[in-house]
């Protein structure tokens, strides 16, 4: 039985096609990591240490002292949230915004906690 030329070419194809797909599989995470940050748990326990630290400072707060608040608070694990800065919380204060209706600032925050 003679193989031609094109013949063995498309089994190196497809043996290396195959090598590669599962390289590619070996490196791609499979388990969340320890310190991810950004899964919906992680959100709602900031949600409520934001809303904690609001509630505990008054609605005069701004969002410069918030995260400074938010970061020596005793609740804060600041190993699980590294990456936690200025910028994630407005992020965050941003997507509660838009998931609650009339809210617009952290004193709209503080008088929905008030009661």
């Amino acid at each position: 039985m003679d193989i031609s030329l094109s013949t063995w070419m498309l089994i190196f194809f497809v043996i290396f096609l195959i090598l590669s797909i599962w390289k590619i599989y070996a490196f791609l995470p499979n388990k969340q990591l320890k310190d991810d940050d950004t899964t919906d748990d992680s959100y709602n326990e900031l949600i409520s240490l934001m809303i904690k630290v609001i509630k505990n400072n008054g609605s005069d707060i701004d969002a410069k002292t918030l995260y400074v608040k938010m970061t020596e608070d005793e609740d804060f694990d600041s190993e699980h949230f590294w990456r936690f800065n200025h910028n994630r919380l407005n992020q965050l204060l941003n997507r509660y915004y838009m998931e609650n209706d009339g809210i617009e600032s952290i004193k709209d925050i503080y008088e929905k906690t008030k009661d």
